[in-house]
């Protein structure tokens, strides 16, 4: 009796190490981040690693289009009231199939869609977008440390009604990073 317990209870802890060894493949990781300071302003350089699961990937072929959207925010830390918010900025990334030419597109916010001849091709300017511009040159003081969070997520808002539904009910439609929070100084 006790040995068919513990087999029995054994069985279920590997299930259990299983569920959540599949869930972790369902994570955006940040790999790099780092504040650069330019002419122009400051500008973001990141690296994600993510693959998109089987879901997505039927998704994508039979024409719908995903959206991951990069979200950072810049605070400075203040004794006597709250944190001032002095960067908050968004960028979306879209990523379809277009049937008729074979290609995966890529379209960065107002840019010209890039076509690509393979998924990974195509996913790999996701994971390592072009430095980005995320505020002027004034929108930081010089020499203050501030608070930065940076996360990516797939942006289900973009979906149709009917699958925006789904994705909700669907656990393989939630690729999401945990948010990354660092320190940094302007320059």
């Amino acid at each position: 009796m006790t040995l068919r317990f513990f087999c029995i209870l054994a069985c279920q802890l590997l299930l259990v190490f299983a569920c959540t060894q599949a869930r972790a493949a369902d994570v955006i990781d940040i790999t790099k981040a780092e504040i650069q300071a330019t002419e122009e302003g400051y500008r973001l350089n990141a690296a994600f690693a993510f693959d998109l699961n089987h879901e997505l990937q039927d998704a994508v072929q039979n024409g719908v289009k995903l959206h991951f959207t990069t979200e950072i925010e810049m605070t400075r830390p203040r004794w006597w009231w709250r944190d001032e918010k002095a960067v908050l900025s968004k960028r979306t990334i879209g990523i379809s199939y277009d049937v008729l030419t074979r290609q995966y597109i890529v379209a960065i916010g107002g840019s010209v869609p890039q076509p690509f001849n393979s998924l990974d091709d195509a996913l790999s300017l996701i994971r390592r977008p072009a430095r980005w511009l995320i505020a002027p040159k004034d929108a930081l003081k010089r020499g203050e440390t501030y608070n930065v969070s940076l996360r990516m997520f797939m942006d289900r808002d973009f979906l149709s009604k009917p699958l925006q539904v789904n994705a909700i009910n669907d656990s393989s439609w939630r690729l999401a990073s945990n948010k990354k929070t660092f320190l940094y100084r302007a320059e």
